[in-house]
């Protein structure tokens, strides 16, 4: 695969913005973020939005941080050092979801503006914790969505959102029409959870024609943080000036080199890993 440039030592390098929930097992959302982002050469910049307790096995709780403070943290970035590209994960609550994309519209994150965003959906863990709460599905619909310059949720999500049930590629151009008329700029269906086959095949829409990307499916059970990954990945793609095909190829391939990568951790699903750079 092309790999993103590492920045030269001593420059700033390219600055990508997560706005999401911590995993204190360090498997996923801003902590597989930040691994990403460092290791696609990029500065990463956080916005916290839930504290979650969790390990290898599952999430037992979370805390929501006040949108006011979530909001805050956005808008000391985007106006000090500047955002490149910005990516949600876990927001939790209909509140967080409007205080984010009130602060988004605010410092031109997303479509109305000129920094892209990878909107990942996340509502519930790869374990089905629930990590949104039921009421804010209809925020994500109609305000985190029409935000996105691409959505990029998993099959569970897929379901959750737009009531389609994704059982092969005709479902799954279905389920990405839909939610490109939620108002998202780009939608990617992943099909990493449709185990009927040795490849995984996700597919992009734009409104107007269908693309697909495919891989050899990785048989592992440690493959927490994928989607995490995944929206990370494209983020930085974005960020180094990739439209969005070549940005979800990028992140595609990252995603599944992470996977082969994957280490066991706790008792129960270990993190897919992008430490394999460091072996590059």
């Amino acid at each position: 695969m092309n790999l993103l440039p590492l920045p030269p030592n001593g420059t700033t390098p390219l600055r990508v913005l997560t706005i999401a929930g911590t995993d204190s097992g360090g498997g996923a959302g801003i902590q597989a973020d930040s691994r990403t982002m460092a290791l696609c050469g990029v500065h990463a910049l956080v916005a916290v939005a839930a504290v979650t307790v969790q390990n290898s096995l599952g999430v037992s709780g979370f805390h929501e941080i006040p949108p006011h403070i979530v909001a805050d943290q956005v808008r000391s970035v985007a106006t000090d050092i500047g955002v490149g590209a910005a990516k949600t994960g876990m927001l939790a609550s209909s509140a967080i979801i409007e205080a984010v994309a009130g602060v988004c519209n605010e410092v031109g994150i997303g479509r109305s503006g000129t920094v892209p965003l990878v909107v990942d959906p996340v509502c519930a863990s790869m374990h089905g914790d629930p990590l949104l709460h039921p009421e804010a599905l209809d925020a994500v619909r109609h305000t985190l969505i029409p935000l996105a310059t691409i959505v990029t949720p998993n099959l569970d999500e897929v379901r959750l959102i737009t009531g389609i049930d994704v059982v092969d590629d005709a479902t799954a151009r279905q389920a990405a029409q839909s939610l490109h008329a939620l108002g998202a700029q780009w939608a990617l269906v992943k099909g990493g959870h449709l185990r009927t086959s040795t490849e995984s095949r996700d597919i992009l829409f734009d409104g107007d024609r269908f693309l697909e990307f495919t891989s050899t499916r990785i048989d592992t059970g440690n493959d927490h943080g994928g989607g995490d990954t995944l929206a990370a990945a494209i983020a930085c793609a974005l960020a180094n000036g990739y439209d969005v095909p070549n940005a979800v190829e990028f992140g595609k391939e990252w995603v599944t080199r992470c996977l082969e990568a994957a280490y066991d951790l706790g008792a129960g699903h270990g993190p897919v890993s992008p430490l394999w750079r460091l072996h590059e």
